[in-house]
C-alpha cells in the first residue's frame, strides 16, 4: 500500500486526486507544518481501525478479527501474514 504527505494547503487544491488515490487503496497523511495531523484512508479501513482500538493489546488477534467461531476474517488474516521460516520445535523434559 503507497503512503503519500500532503500540506493542508496541498490537500484542500488536490482533494479530488487525493481520494482518487485513496479509493485505489492509498494512504494520504495530511500535515501541518510537517507534522501529521490527519490521514484519508478507505471506509472499509476505518471499520478494522475501530475494531483494533476496542480490541486493545491485552485481547489478541481473536478479539481483532471478532473471536474464533466464524470468523473466516481470522483465517484470511492468518492465512495472509507474511511467513518468517519455520520454529525449531522445544523438547519438553
Amino acid at each position: 500500500m503507497s503512503r503519500k504527505a500532503l500540506s493542508v494547503a496541498e490537500a484542500k487544491a488536490t482533494l479530488s486526486d487525493a481520494l482518487r488515490e485513496v479509493e485505489a487503496g492509498a494512504t494520504v497523511i495530511i500535515t501541518r507544518r510537517g507534522k501529521p495531523i490527519a490521514a484519508l484512508v478507505r471506509a472499509e479501513d476505518v471499520n478494522t481501525l475501530a475494531r483494533l482500538r476496542a480490541a486493545g493489546p491485552q485481547n489478541g488477534l481473536a478479539s481483532i478479527a471478532g473471536g474464533w467461531e466464524d470468523s473466516e476474517e481470522l483465517v484470511a488474516s492468518i492465512a495472509a501474514a507474511p511467513r518468517r521460516g519455520r520454529r525449531q520445535a522445544t523438547a519438553f523434559e
